[in-house]
């Protein structure tokens, strides 16, 4: 799996760098409250596969935040709903990364949230049941659209 995390602030980073970014941040102004959310999004390429961005965003509530995002280049086609699903998995694979490498920071899975890009509108409203119980099985909290801006607006800025 790749684990080299973009930053428009940082640069390429791997996960254990994007772990000192992310404590700094905190640590800057640890009174406030931090969201910590991981969403996928994709694009399909021209016929010639798909485009996933992962992102893990760091929300300081009221006063900004940031984010790091990674690229999974799919090279063959997939219908909506196995792209939907593997944006799903990769959410949670990110997740389970995120919190071995945060594991001695005292972040849970209860601390995390996953953002998918599914909503009660489009394509995707018929999957909402499969995706939310396949997130929740899974031990962590998860918000669709509208609310899920991990995914719908942070990752998509990237694909």
């Amino acid at each position: 799996m790749n684990n080299q995390y973009n930053s428009v602030t940082y640069g390429l980073l791997n996960l254990s760098e994007v772990r000192e970014r992310i404590l700094q941040f905190m640590e800057k102004l640890p009174q406030e409250k931090y969201q910590i959310v991981i969403g996928t999004d994709s694009q399909p390429k021209n016929g010639s596969g798909i485009d996933f961005v992962t992102a893990i965003v760091v929300h300081r509530i009221g006063t900004g935040g940031i984010y790091f995002w990674k690229r999974i280049v799919e090279v063959k086609n997939m219908v909506l709903r196995s792209r939907i699903y593997k944006e799903a998995t990769l959410s949670l694979v990110a997740a389970d990364e995120f919190l071995n490498v945060f594991e001695k920071d005292g972040i849970t899975k209860y601390d995390v949230e996953i953002h998918v890009d599914i909503g009660n509108r489009g394509e995707t409203k018929e999957m909402i049941t499969e995706i939310v119980g396949m997130i929740r099985g899974s031990g962590f909290r998860v918000k669709t659209k509208p609310e899920s801006y991990g995914a719908s607006k942070v990752a998509d800025r990237h694909t």
